[in-house]
């Protein structure tokens, strides 16, 4: 899982202005980061001009999915991860960046803003954290534990079952024991029978 770019935009009427924006490019190759980020601010706001107002979408660009909510205030968040990416975690960052940045952020400056003018600095922090989501989110930690628990339970219940298998052997061949240790008991009685001691 990988989380390549966090930005915050503001949805104008003819197109949307990039107000902040954070990317982790690392896993490429040094020639190949700077034209990648401008990829992703490219397609950070074409996505949101797409997009209408008080909307959440996710969508697929190349090998990346990304995720984007319009607020009913035409401030706008996306985030652009790899496919693995739990979508429900990358829309709970959204809200919380687009809350942390519409409280610190005057509205006034959103239309005229730019990301060197936007006096938040959260992005690059929350890049950082989010980018294990086990570790970001308490319900996604609780969940991976919840799946390794049911994973630990099915194999206990097939060792169970397993075992109950080879204990229905044992019973069975204890019986078949039992019976031919039966007809051996006649048998030697039947012999000792016909001799006798003088």
């Amino acid at each position: 899982m990988k989380l390549y770019s966090l930005s915050v935009l503001y949805k104008g009427y003819a197109k949307a202005v990039l107000l902040k924006a954070a990317y982790d490019v690392s896993s490429f190759s040094f020639f190949q980061r700077s034209s990648v980020q401008e990829f992703m601010a490219s397609t950070s706001q074409l996505i949101v001009e797409c997009s209408l107002k008080g909307s959440k979408a996710s969508t697929k660009e190349q090998e990346y999915l990304c995720h984007v909510y319009v607020t009913n205030d035409s401030l706008a968040g996306v985030v652009i991860a790899d496919s693995e990416y739990s979508s429900w975690v990358a829309f709970t960052l959204l809200e919380k960046v687009l809350d942390e940045f519409s409280k610190q952020v005057d509205r006034i400056d959103w239309p005229v803003g730019s990301p060197g003018t936007s006096q938040y600095a959260g992005l690059d922090g929350h890049l950082s954290r989010y980018q294990n989501p086990r570790e970001a989110h308490p319900m996604t930690k609780v969940q991976a534990e919840l799946d390794e628990t049911k994973i630990i339970l099915q194999n206990t219940t097939e060792s169970l079952l397993e075992r109950g298998g080879k204990l229905d052997d044992l019973v069975s061949k204890s019986e078949a024991l039992g019976i031919q240790f039966k007809a051996f008991y006649k048998t030697a009685q039947k012999q000792n029978s016909c001799c006798a001691i003088m």
